[in-house]
């Protein structure tokens, strides 16, 4: 997905996370770290899409609270095919309820978002690494295990759409 409703963490859990990309570099692990010359963020993503205009998000969320305090417990990690490493949150009532509104909001609003994303299918996570190379995988999952668990305030969303350079706090 190029295009992402991000919500982003509290100070202490997004230094956590960074921690972890630096020493995942350290390894050899290219991570989301060096992303958009370093102004990516630790995020979880309620939608993706191949587009976002972030006026129509806000208006399809108009009065809801996009980013409320939701707490999260990154609890495992994972690889998605490809070889996309991620942080999970433990699955709560609030998360799940919270991404289903927002996904029920913009699908409303007639915005296209990707099926991996709908609920029941999304999976929560927090990506660390978008291609390890095969032959520190393991070591890479290793790594990110032993930073686990990080507990995580939500603080803030944005509409990020990184093909455009677009970045809007909502």
């Amino acid at each position: 997905m190029v295009a992402a409703l991000e919500l982003y963490f509290d100070h202490v859990a997004e230094r956590r996370m960074r921690v972890l990309w630096d020493a995942l570099e350290t390894d050899g692990v290219p991570t989301m770290r060096g992303l958009l010359d370093g102004k990516h963020r630790p995020h979880l993503s309620l939608v993706g899409s191949t587009a976002l205009d972030p006026a129509v998000v806000r208006d399809a969320l108009e009065g809801f609270d996009i980013a409320p305090p939701l707490k999260l417990s990154f609890q495992f990690a994972g690889v998605f095919v490809g070889r996309v490493l991620w942080l999970g949150p433990a699955p709560s009532v609030s998360l799940l309820g919270h991404q289903a509104e927002v996904w029920r909001r913009l699908a409303v609003a007639g915005v296209a978002m990707s099926p991996l994303y709908a609920p029941g299918a999304w999976v929560p996570h927090a990506t660390v690494s978008m291609r390890v190379p095969r032959p520190v995988l393991t070591e890479a999952l290793r790594r990110c295990i032993e930073t686990l668990p990080i507990e995580a305030t939500c603080t803030g969303a944005a509409v990020a759409d990184h093909a455009k350079g677009i970045y809007t706090p909502l």
